[in-house]
C-alpha cells in the first residue's frame, strides 16, 4: 500500500501533539467496573494503543441518568477520576495522548440502567428499538421525559463537571459527544425534538444546546482542549431522522467554528460527498474524518488528499494496537472479532496479537 509521508508528520490539534494522523476512534466496550470507574483492563487497552496519533476514549456518561450501557465508564465522581487517572497515566507513559469522549444518552437507555429512573429526551418520543439492560437483555427503549427549562441547565452543568474532572485525571482534551443518536444529537433531530420553546422548531432552536454545551466545556477547559464529534446523516441504530441534514450541520458547524475548537470530530457514512466537502470548507480548525465503512487505503487517502488532518479508525485499531507498526511496515492485520466487543472480559479486549518489536509488550 502507498502511504503518504503526511501521516507520518506531526499534527496539533489545539492544545494536543501528535506525533502521526492516525486517531483511535470511540469505541464502547464494556470493561469499565459495574459502578463506572475505569478498570486495569481499561488502563491496559488503551496503553497498547498508545502509538496512535491521538486516542479518543470510548463514551463516557456525564451523569446517572446518562448511562447508555452496563459496564460502561463515567466522569462524574471522584473516583471515576482516580479511575481515569491510572488510564491516562498509562497512555502517557507510552507516549500516547488521548481525549475523553463525554455524553449522555438521552432516550436510548432504560431503568434498568439508571437506578429505576426514567429516561430522557427533548421530547417524550419513545425510540423503536431494545435497549441491552443488566446480564445483556433486551427490553424496548421505553418513552421518555421531556426534559424541562432546569434540567437543560442541569445536563449543560454537567457536562462542564465532567470535563473538569476529565483534566483533573490528566486527560489531554474531552471530546463532546453530538452524534450517534445521543442526547445533543436528540436535540438536533427533526423527529426526536418536538419542542416548542427555544430549544425547539427552527434550526437555530435545535443547535442551541449544543452550542451551549461546548461553551461551557470551553469555558471550563479551554477551546484548546476541546473536540466535538458529529454525525450528519447517520440514522443506522439511532432512530434519528435528519430532513435537511445539509441546512442543520452547515449552520451548526458555523456557529462552532467561531469557539476554535481544537477539532472537529466528523462521522461520515456517505454517500453525499458534496456534505463531507461543505463540512471540510466551513471547518477552519483541526478536522479528523471517520469514514465508517470505508477500507484503509481511502482513510489513508483523505490524509494524503487534504480532505482531513487525521482520520479516525475503530475496528481496525480495535485488532491491531500496534497500527502504526503495522501500517508502516506492510504487515498484514488481525481481523476484529465480533463475537468480542461487548463481551466483558479480557479475550477479544487485551489479547490481539501483537508484532514481535511492537512498541507495547505486556509486562507479564
Amino acid at each position: 500500500m502507498d502511504v503518504s509521508p503526511i501521516l507520518w508528520s506531526p499534527l496539533r490539534l489545539g492544545a494536543i501533539s501528535l506525533n502521526n494522523r492516525l486517531v483511535m476512534a470511540p469505541m464502547t466496550r464494556c470493561r469499565s467496573n459495574a459502578d463506572g470507574v475505569p478498570s486495569d483492563m481499561n488502563a491496559e487497552f488503551y496503553a497498547q494503543h498508545a502509538s496512535m496519533g491521538l486516542i479518543i476514549a470510548e463514551s463516557t456518561q456525564i451523569c446517572d441518568r446518562g448511562r447508555g450501557y452496563e459496564n460502561a465508564p463515567g466522569c462524574y465522581t471522584q473516583a471515576h477520576v482516580e479511575g481515569w487517572r491510572k488510564v491516562v497515566d498509562a497512555v502517557h507513559a507510552h507516549g500516547g495522548r488521548m481525549t475523553i469522549q463525554l455524553y449522555h444518552c438521552g432516550r436510548m437507555t432504560h431503568p434498568d440502567l439508571i437506578g429505576g429512573q426514567r429516561p430522557v429526551a427533548p421530547s417524550a418520543v419513545a425510540p423503536d428499538l431494545t435497549v441491552h439492560t443488566s446480564g445483556s437483555v433486551a427490553k424496548p427503549a421505553p418513552v421518555p421525559h421531556a426534559l424541562t427549562l432546569d434540567e437543560i441547565a442541569a445536563v449543560i452543568e454537567d457536562f462542564r463537571v465532567a470535563a473538569s474532572y476529565a483534566i483533573a485525571a490528566g486527560a489531554d482534551g474531552v471530546e463532546v459527544h453530538a452524534a450517534n443518536g445521543y442526547l445533543l444529537h436528540q436535540f438536533l433531530a427533526d423527529n426526536t425534538n418536538l419542542r416548542a420553546d427555544r430549544y425547539g422548531g427552527p434550526v437555530e432552536n435545535r443547535i442551541r444546546l449544543v452550542l451551549e454545551v461546548t461553551r461551557a466545556v470551553v469555558d471550563e477547559i479551554g477551546a484548546e482542549r476541546t473536540g466535538i464529534r458529529i454525525s450528519p446523516g447517520t440514522s443506522k441504530r439511532t432512530a434519528i431522522v435528519e430532513n435537511d441534514t445539509r441546512g442543520l450541520y452547515g449552520a451548526l458547524v458555523t456557529a462552532l467554528a467561531p469557539l476554535d475548537l481544537a477539532y472537529l470530530h466528523l462521522m461520515f457514512a456517505g454517500p453525499d460527498e458534496s456534505l463531507l466537502h461543505s463540512v471540510r470548507t466551513a471547518w477552519p480548525h483541526g478536522f479528523v474524518l471517520n469514514r465508517v465503512n470505508a477500507d484503509l487505503a481511502s482513510r489513508l487517502r483523505d490524509v494524503a488528499d487534504t480532505a482531513a488532518d487525521a482520520t479516525a479508525l475503530a475496528r481496525m485499531a480495535l485488532a491491531n494496537p500496534d497500527l502504526v507498526e503495522r501500517i508502516k511496515k506492510g504487515a498484514q492485520l488481525n481481523e476484529p472479532d465480533t463475537r468480542t466487543f461487548y463481551s466483558g472480559g479480557a479475550h477479544g479486549y487485551l489479547d490481539y496479537p501483537l508484532l514481535s518489536d511492537s512498541p507495547y509488550q505486556p509486562s507479564a
